[in-house]
């Protein structure tokens, strides 16, 4: 399937809203991406929290932490098989080598203290009409005639009975746009109410402040997703070199940076 063709997804418009030149390098060009440890130690500690979660909570602490650290370490080995020289690994933190050590063990001490954290804040996971639990739930709607799809981590079954939509977050970065096109889809796709979203902070061990999605207007948020559609279709791909740059996994085939 074509790019342009293609569902749109709240990553694909954020990164086309931030540089849409790296759009076009990632997702037009295929240009390979440099390996980021950040990238492995935020999908393997959702891959522990949904495993936990969908356990029933049962899981111990210790195998929590064992599934993290399974889970990263074979991601790392991969992406070293493709990268072996860590010096070109993007870092936040030191050289790439100190950064996929260090991740190991944030990560791990973050799974730990999600299952510490959960059995002092018992929740009740919301489930389907089709008898699908909400951890790591696919959606696909139209917004503004445009196909929209993603995966949500968790919808939260609050006790006035509406969905909370929550995303487990191991970095810095929150999108409101995210959480805004979780309410929309929810509702378009479930027909429940839904008042509010948040997100679990990893690096903190607990929740943000939750989000108001009562007053978000549907074709506000679809707006993003028609401008960002457009620009696609009509090859409109501009560059926007600054800061991000340095944190940018296709700037070694770019001419801006």
């Amino acid at each position: 399937m074509s790019i342009e063709s293609q569902p749109r997804s709240v990553s694909q418009t954020e990164q086309y809203e931030k540089c849409a030149w790296r759009f076009y390098l990632q997702r037009v060009e295929r240009v390979v991406p440099r390996p980021a440890a950040w990238s492995h130690h935020g999908t393997s500690f959702h891959s522990a929290a949904e495993a936990f979660e969908l356990s029933g909570r049962t899981m111990t602490a210790g195998e929590a932490v064992d599934l993290f650290s399974d889970r990263y370490s074979a991601l790392v080995n991969k992406s070293l098989d493709k990268e072996p020289n860590t010096d070109l690994w993007l870092s936040a933190h030191g050289s790439g080598g100190e950064d996929i050590e260090r991740r190991f063990n944030v990560g791990q001490e973050q799974t730990r203290r999600y299952v510490e954290w959960a059995a002092e804040n018992p929740v009740e996971t919301y489930v389907t009409p089709e008898g699908k639990p909400g951890l790591e739930l696919y959606f696909m709607v139209e917004l503004g005639g445009v196909k929209v799809r993603g995966y949500i981590d968790q919808l939260v079954r609050d006790a006035d009975g509406s969905v909370r939509p929550r995303d487990w977050k191991t970095g810095t970065t929150k999108s409101r746009f995210q959480l805004e096109t979780y309410g929309i889809a929810v509702r378009k796709l479930h027909g429940v109410e839904v008042n509010q979203a948040d997100w679990y902070l990893a690096k903190n061990g607990n929740l943000s402040r939750p989000i108001k999605l009562e007053q978000v207007a549907e074709e506000d948020v679809a707006a993003r997703y028609v401008a960002m559609d457009a620009g696609v279709k009509a090859g409109d791909f501009p560059a926007n070199p600054g800061f991000l740059c340095r944190f940018c996994d296709v700037s070694h085939a770019c001419s801006f940076k």
